[in-house]
């Protein structure tokens, strides 16, 4: 099953939230009469409606509805606009990764409960199926269960994992699993961090000291920080995700659980407010139910006529 037909399947629940409104405003504002003229306001109400139920959030959703209600005076068909606009948001932030450094360093960061230390045997997986031969860390050390279940997940992607025992300086542990994947030629590193509360002081100094420590055991580390948001949490994760930016520096998204929400167009909101990049995706429970998350793909998914 390719990327689409994957992402589809996931975005169902999202699908059948707005897919039926959708169609019924197209045929209304795409109509021989309404194309000769601009989109009149019951058409715009309803696709500001829609987009909000989907979790795009107001400042994203008055974005599109802005440059539809100026657009549709050139006879564009609403499908068209509104699939544009959003491509347009995403491609405003999308910027490529920097592969130069070896080996690249990537920091995962979240509140507990979005799948953090999941999603990162998720990626090592994904990564390993792309001839790359990645390197856990257990970082998270303040919980023990973190750690085991890193190793449950680290044995299934059949990955290395660094760990040290519950209590450890997780900084150090960061730093003996650079050193190590510098010796053993693995590469990427990737750093499950701990997931508590973003309100939390400690946890955002502990964040910040393993930066400063990635960047002593490797040059420019860590090369990238991908912050798990749970997309059935909604716009409430927008705050969690402000919060970790701040501190930890996070250069792109996880937004994991996609399958299981109605309000899909919580990554249009993402792009939007917070101008960072989603990498990946989350549709499933399996070992290989991380995609690499493409806007074009995600657009088509939700907006495409057939279903």
């Amino acid at each position: 099953m390719g990327f689409l037909d994957r992402l589809r399947e996931g975005l169902t629940r999202t699908k059948q939230q707005i897919v039926t409104r959708f169609e019924e405003i197209v045929q209304k504002a795409d109509s021989d009469e309404q194309r000769v003229r601009p989109v009149d306001v019951d058409t715009i109400e309803a696709l500001e409606e829609l987009l909000i139920s989907a979790d795009v959030g107001i400042p994203a959703t008055e974005r599109i509805v802005t440059a539809v209600r100026s657009r549709s005076r050139h006879g564009e068909s609403l499908r068209d606009l509104v699939k544009d606009e959003i491509r347009k948001v995403f491609d405003t932030v999308e910027q490529p990764v920097s592969n130069g450094h070896h080996p690249h360093v990537t920091l995962i960061v979240g509140v507990n409960g979005t799948g953090k230390t999941t999603t990162i045997g998720k990626l090592a997986n994904l990564l390993k199926a792309s001839g790359k031969s990645p390197l856990v860390c257990a970082a998270d050390t303040f919980r023990a269960a973190a750690i085991e279940q890193l190793e449950i997940w680290a044995k299934r992607a059949d990955v290395e994992i660094i760990r040290a025992k519950e209590g450890s300086d997780p900084a150090a542990v960061v730093f003996d699993a650079i050193q190590s994947g510098k010796a053993r030629g693995r590469d990427p590193i990737l750093v499950d961090t701990a997931g508590r509360l973003h309100t939390r002081v400690n946890l955002m100094n502990e964040l910040d000291k393993i930066r400063r420590v990635a960047a002593r055991a490797t040059e420019g580390a860590p090369h990238e920080v991908l912050l798990v948001l749970d997309a059935t949490v909604g716009q409430n994760g927008l705050q969690q995700a402000r919060e970790f930016t701040n501190v930890a520096g996070v250069t792109g998204i996880v937004l994991t659980k996609l399958d299981g929400t109605a309000k899909g167009g919580i990554a249009v909101a993402i792009a939007h407010d917070l101008k960072l990049p989603i990498r990946y995706v989350g549709v499933g429970e399996g070992v290989d139910d991380l995609l690499p998350f493409n806007a074009r793909d995600y657009v088509d998914a939700i907006f495409q006529e057939k279903w």
